[in-house]
């Protein structure tokens, strides 16, 4: 038997999450180490799937079954794509930059500028350890979802995930909160339990669907039931798949988010510390839209091209209304919540654009994305925890007082309008292409998502960084050795894939081809007037 590679790199990130939780309650930094090193041991193991994975292989590489609950045919299946490879990384790559970033957020009683106090011998409870533990928890489920092909596996890791989620949420908020600690805690707990809900919502109607599969197909392995109806021995009536697909759509567009189902986006990531933010709107959200792409497109593909012209209309609401929120407000984090609800309005827009130019760019942009939205909230968490406020008015000429972290808040807001050199102008400018490709008029209205983009963003900089010194940042420090280390890979990466992004592509582009097919659709030829 051939090791379980895609086992390990999810039963890696699970075996350091109850190791870190049982680190007695005095060894906080022993704690913050350990999850840290299992996290550096999955991002191998995911540079090892990475490696080994064929691109002009077979469709799923690496696969492992296994008979799980045999009355009802529920196997423990796993394999990955190109998309599911490059997720996987992604995910990878942050998790070590979370913990990093959050490495005095638990700490109970920081002092100012986030850094811990003494050791305390009589304490007796660990959130220390419970916020790492949580956070390697989120990694392992992720991780195994984008390495599910078995519907029901992946459903328990859809719901499942949100139980951790809830509580990294609730129980470890942002401290820079106006008002008083009774006030914020009821902030904080109303964030999670609107995250819950929402997402519990969706994951029921899921449910339903995925037990309406069942019945159709008498099994729930993604492979067998797009093999079968491939070769024509499963059909299903048009009307049961196009509720199926609306059961599950509705899930994943609600963990998307996609509007009018985002409203619980921006109280998470408001009240959330700033890793904890990236955590969702980074690495946990993508399951989302990654799910629509493996089993809305493959399973349903005549009920996709049905829904196309409505979910087109809802993405380009969510790129317009979320750019428009953006520049109206007045908090850093919920400014970058809005701004995601934006971006991802693109990503759904590039995947039922139903071109190869669309799926990729989405599939890059879901990358891209996590890396940029990674470096800028990331150094606003760090500028946050050092004035103690989210306001933008409490800011202004921080570039002269800490230059390198404004330095990196510019690049990090540049990777968000999509600056040319940066990362996600190649994925927005793929989506773009092949939107216009079938759906011009579509394309030319998401053109206004790039326009407001850049107008958030620079005035962002603006009121924070640039004009005159306020008196209560003259004495804000820069960039700390620990925050550089967590910021640095990040630009590096954002320019590195900005200016060559083929690593990816390369990757990415026959599992795109397999969704293409699974359609039964082909890119529209330009029209070009034939020279006379």
């Amino acid at each position: 038997m051939s090791f379980p590679l895609l086992t390990a790199a999810a039963a890696l990130p699970a075996l350091g999450a109850i190791a870190t939780a049982a680190v007695p309650a005095g060894r906080r930094t022993a704690a913050k180490w350990l999850a840290l090193l299992v996290s550096l041991g999955t991002l191998v193991l995911a540079a090892v799937i990475a490696v080994r994975f064929e691109p002009g292989g077979e469709r799923y590489q690496l696969t492992e079954s296994h008979a799980w609950i045999k009355d009802f045919g529920v196997r423990y299946e796993l394999g990955v794509d190109g998309i599911a490879v490059a997720l996987i990384a992604l995910t990878a790559v942050l998790i070590p930059f979370v913990i990093l970033a959050g490495w005095h957020d638990a700490d109970p009683s920081p002092t100012s500028g986030g850094e811990a106090p003494a050791e305390t011998k009589n304490y007796r409870w660990r959130p220390t350890q419970g916020f790492f533990a949580l956070i390697l928890m989120v990694e392992a489920m992720v991780i195994l979802s984008f390495e599910a092909t078995d519907v029901f596996l992946f459903y328990i890791l859809f719901e499942a995930m949100l139980i951790p989620m809830y509580f990294l949420i609730g129980g470890f908020g942002d401290r820079a909160h106006a008002g008083s600690d009774e006030h914020a805690a009821a902030q904080r707990s109303y964030a999670a339990v609107k995250f819950l809900l929402y997402n519990l919502a969706g994951g029921l109607i899921m449910l339903a669907a995925v037990i309406g599969l069942y019945v159709v197909a008498g099994n729930f392995s993604l492979t067998e039931i797009a093999a079968a109806r491939a070769d024509g021995t499963l059909e299903m009536a048009t009307n049961t798949e196009r509720l199926l697909f609306l059961g599950f759509f509705f899930a994943f567009a609600v963990k998307a988010p996609l509007w009018p189902l985002h409203t619980w986006l921006p109280n998470a990531m408001g009240e959330s510390t700033a890793p904890v933010a990236v955590l969702i709107t980074a690495v946990v959200d993508k399951v989302g839209t990654f799910a629509m792409l493996r089993f809305c497109l493959g399973l349903f593909p005549e009920a996709s091209a049905w829904a196309t012209p409505v979910i087109l209309a809802l993405a380009l609401v969510s790129i317009v209304y979320g750019a428009l929120l953006a520049v109206g407000q007045r908090d850093i984090k919920r400014l970058v919540a809005y701004a995601s609800i934006s971006h991802f309005g693109f990503i759904v827009m590039g995947i039922f654009a139903m071109t190869t130019q669309g799926q990729t760019g989405s599939t890059l942009y879901m990358v891209n994305h996590g890396i940029s939205t990674a470096a800028l909230m990331l150094v606003a968490g760090f500028l946050i925890s050092r004035r103690g406020s989210r306001l933008i008015a409490d800011y202004g000429g921080v570039q002269k007082v800490a230059p390198v972290l404004a330095g990196t808040f510019l690049i990090g807001g540049l990777a968000t309008l999509s600056l040319p050199g940066l990362a996600p102008f190649v994925s927005e400018f793929l989506v773009l292409v092949g939107t216009f490709a079938r759906y011009p008029v579509v394309g030319v209205i998401a053109t206004l998502g790039i326009v407001l983009a850049a107008l958030y963003t620079l005035v962002l900089y603006q009121r924070t960084m640039t004009g005159p010194v306020k008196e209560e940042v003259r004495t804000l420090p820069d960039l700390r050795l620990r925050e550089l280390a967590v910021v640095t890979p990040l630009i590096a990466l954002l320019i590195f894939l900005g200016v060559y992004p083929k690593p990816l592509t390369d990757i990415v582009n026959p599992a795109v081809e397999y969704t293409m097919s699974d359609v039964q659709q082909k890119d529209p030829r330009p029209e070009v007037e034939a020279a006379k």
